[in-house]
């Protein structure tokens, strides 16, 4: 073996160098990183599952608020058509009161149907606030300041229904 250039000690010896550099290599730098890997891929998928959980009671909001529209849409129209029939009955019996009556009539319809409107936007409003600013802590991981977002958040919302009415 010496004639080929072999030295079986040293083989012996570059051999078990070896085989110790990959134990540790293993340890030190393998299985750490392997380790941070694994814990980067279950960080994204919860955050994964957490952005559907929101996108789910996103949906379940909007269709409450879809519900809650409807419904003071079909309230208004009880609200109006009760009206018409007290006005009609009371056109019966004198034409010019039933007249005057059925406008007050109308007219309260008409500022309760806004009161109830303008209450339930509000509370809309309050209720996207507070999801926007949950949604947004979750996401970033830190909390925010509550009111200076809640401002910002109503102040874009502001803009935008000016923006709409126009």
């Amino acid at each position: 073996m010496s004639a080929l250039g072999f030295n079986i000690p040293s083989l012996l010896v570059f051999g078990i160098n070896f085989i110790v550099l990959l134990i540790v290599l293993r340890v030190v730098a393998y299985k750490p990183i392997i380790d941070k890997l694994d814990e980067r891929a279950k960080m994204a998928r919860d955050t994964v599952e957490e952005h559907d959980k929101m996108k789910q009671e996103v949906a379940r909001a909007g269709e409450t608020v879809k519900g809650l529209i409807e419904a003071g849409r079909k309230e208004g129209q009880v609200i109006v058509g009760q009206a018409s029939e007290i006005g009609e009955r009371v056109k019966a019996e004198a034409r010019e009161e039933a007249r005057r009556e059925a406008e007050a009539i109308v007219a309260r319809a008409r500022t309760e149907i806004d009161r109830e409107r303008i209450e339930s936007m509000e509370q809309l409003r309050r209720e996207f606030v507070d999801l926007t600013i949950k949604a947004a802590e979750r996401v970033i991981s830190e909390s925010l300041d509550k009111a200076k977002h809640r401002k910002l958040i109503e102040q874009v919302l502001q803009e935008g229904i000016a923006r709409r009415d126009n």
